[in-house]
């Protein structure tokens, strides 16, 4: 049975450890340079390459995603699914409860002065409002913390912690987020899915038996 937080962060050291490092250089940047600054820096850096790839990456991030992951993984083992789609449910309510309470414009209302300045995909719809945080980042990192944490081979977490990054990356690069959206959503997706996991897992129910099958092996 799972110990607690102590448990949780040495499954999911492989990905926490450099997350820990990454959020300290996010704060030193975020500190150097302004809003306007950073968000400039990434999006005024783009190609065709870009541009094709990153709305899939952004995909991966969307709540749908999560879902029939989590559907996949009921015909396998309970547990895994009901510990992500859990996860993705209160991280992603605390998302947008954040994001209604701040109620903070998106770049395409913040810069309507300059939008001749942004660079846009073509063919993307651009939101405009509820900005703060970023939802997919929270379910990006959410879904990597919850999947390093329940991999037989932890060190998976390093390409899940990257591939969460790049979701982070591609709603700066899309236009959709401002860098603060994107760090403070990274931190709403790993510390509260860190104290979920710390809580629910610990539970007698979930440790049963019958958690550990699938609606492929019932019996």
């Amino acid at each position: 049975m799972n110990a607690g937080a102590k448990d949780v962060l040495y499954k999911i050291r492989y990905l926490f450890i450099p997350y820990i490092i990454l959020l300290c250089v996010c704060l030193i940047i975020k500190l150097l340079f302004t809003r306007t600054e950073i968000f400039f820096a990434v999006n005024g850096v783009h190609s065709d390459f870009a541009d094709a790839i990153e709305p899939y990456i952004t995909h991966i991030g969307d709540g749908v995603t999560i879902i029939a992951l989590s559907i996949i993984l009921a015909f396998f083992n309970y547990r895994a699914s009901f510990l992500l789609l859990t996860s993705y449910t209160l991280t992603a309510l605390t998302a947008q409860v954040l994001k209604y309470f701040f109620d903070m414009p998106r770049p395409r209302i913040y810069f309507e002065d300059q939008l001749q300045k942004i660079h846009f995909v073509k063919g993307l719809y651009i939101l405009a409002v509820h900005s703060f945080p970023s939802g997919h980042t929270v379910t990006a990192f959410s879904a990597g913390v919850v999947i390093t944490y329940l991999a037989k081979n932890k060190s998976w977490g390093l390409l899940l912690f990257f591939v969460a990054v790049m979701v982070g990356y591609s709603r700066m690069y899309l236009a959709q987020h401002f860098f603060e959206d994107v760090t403070v959503g990274s931190a709403v997706g790993v510390f509260i899915t860190l104290v979920w996991l710390s809580f629910v897992d610990r539970k007698k129910f979930i440790n049963s038996p019958y958690w550990d099958k699938g609606l492929f092996n019932r019996s």
